[in-house]
């Protein structure tokens, strides 16, 4: 206390002096019409300031949950795309008590759901990401993993109740089926373990007609995504001299450094059709020995 007494027995003149000055500067703007003009701007001028600033700040705070609530948005909209319904075969009668159908005789494929990024990697060969979806909210391995803005990402692998792992296109391992969407060509999508926004396009014939910047897209026939959706462009295009096909390199619509939140897909016939290829194989298999 005495400290402060000393410092404001010391700094009486010039407190005085910054006193007197605001008063004789409140006098000026209050009984002069110009000097209030602008001391109004000015003081217009600084409140703005203060309030971009406080609006920036709360803005960066705010920003996640607008985030959620615009991936929400989002994937009630992806569930209503016409392209997760097919066509009713109306030639027999087709019991599926567990898809839901609608009045103009198609049902749905394909659900979505949203999920956030708990963890994920991208300076490894093999990167995985972590999502805060598990067995107890709908999700099981093969499930394909899109970013909020619609590029793929990769698919899940392994499911706890509560959190999946995913491997992600920018995985040694990984190797997906995709296609030009111009000319429909499919081949497979790859990462060389290097620049992680960059993958491997092979088996492209150079009879296809390609430019830079066309669109890569998720292929016909994959129990994990639905076909036609954004994977990348194409960034450089190689010809391979030992072979009639091109080697091409694709930038990746997702940005897997900067991945947030995330949309899973479920392909609701998946089951049947893996179900069916099992035991196939198997009836293959059996008929084999019974020749032998």
């Amino acid at each position: 206390m005495r400290n402060i007494f000393n410092f404001l027995r010391r700094s009486s003149t010039v407190i005085l002096f910054l006193l007197l000055q605001g008063l004789a500067i409140w006098f000026l703007i209050t009984y002069n019409k110009y000097y209030r003009a602008k001391g109004m701007g000015m003081a217009n001028e600084v409140t703005g300031w203060f309030n971009t600033r406080y609006n920036t700040l709360e803005d960066f705070f705010r920003m996640k949950e607008e985030n959620k609530r615009l991936l929400h948005l989002n994937d009630s909209l992806m569930n209503l795309l016409s392209s997760n319904f097919v066509k009713q075969d109306t030639n027999m009668r087709v019991v599926r008590d567990s898809l839901p159908f609608d009045t103009t005789g198609t049902y749905r494929q394909w659900i979505w759901r949203d999920a956030q990024v708990v963890y994920s990697t991208v300076g490894s060969p093999n990167n995985y990401i972590q999502i805060n979806r598990g067995s107890n909210q709908g999700i099981s391995d093969d499930m394909g993993v899109f970013s909020s803005d619609g590029g793929l990402v990769g698919k899940v692998v392994n499911v706890g109740p509560n959190f999946s792992q995913v491997m992600s296109l920018i995985h040694m391992r990984s190797n997906t089926q995709v296609m030009v969407k111009r000319t429909g060509s499919a081949g497979k999508l790859t990462w060389d373990g290097k620049d992680p926004r960059i993958l491997t396009l092979s088996n492209i014939s150079k009879s296809d007609s390609l430019g830079r910047g066309d669109t890569i897209v998720t292929g016909k026939y994959s129990y994990s995504y639905p076909p036609g959706h954004m994977v990348g462009t194409i960034e450089e295009i190689v010809p391979d001299n030992s072979t009639s096909f091109y080697v091409l390199r694709i930038k990746t619509k997702a940005n897997f450094a900067e991945l947030q939140q995330v949309m899973v897909v479920e392909d609701l016939q998946a089951t049947e059709q893996k179900q069916l290829n099992r035991a196939t194989i198997q009836k293959v298999e059996e008929g084999k020995k019974q020749n032998q």
